[in-house]
């Protein structure tokens, strides 16, 4: 009978492990998909007469679903269009790099009532997160 493997040591991760980790998905993603899983970021900003950043989308298009991971108007500006139009924008160039649809997330204090506007459908909801709220998963087809 073989010796018992002794336990692993589980330790924080430094940024250069955490890099390593990402590196290691990676690399097991591009053998199973080639290139199908590669970011193509949709990054966008609308700056104010004085030059301050007053909205902006934080996207990718990745496997064909363009991917938005935070969309922000000030509050003093909101009401105006700008999350419309970025949204838009972001829409429109993952159509352009071959996107098929969009996915992205909200909470149940923010964004709801506007993605649905703008024709996303929940297909998830997350109860008490956090307590009390949910957190909300959308999608578009492009």
């Amino acid at each position: 009978m073989a010796p018992a493997s002794p336990a692993p040591v589980i330790q924080p991760a430094s940024a250069e492990g955490t890099r390593a980790v990402f590196a290691g998905l990676l690399a097991f993603n591009q053998a199973a998909c080639g290139d199908a899983l590669d970011d193509h970021p949709v990054n966008r900003v609308i700056h104010d007469d004085a030059g301050q950043v007053v909205a902006g989308i934080a996207a990718d298009v990745c496997g064909g679903w363009l991917m938005v991971h935070a969309l922000w108007v000030d509050d003093t500006r909101r009401g105006e269009g700008l999350g419309r139009a970025l949204l838009a924008e972001a829409e429109q160039q993952a159509r352009a790099l071959g996107a098929h649809a969009v996915t992205l997330d909200t909470f149940s204090w923010q964004a709801e009532g506007f993605y649905l506007k703008q024709d996303y459908e929940v297909f998830g909801r997350l109860q008490d997160f956090p307590p009390g709220h949910q957190r909300l998963y959308l999608r578009k087809s492009l």
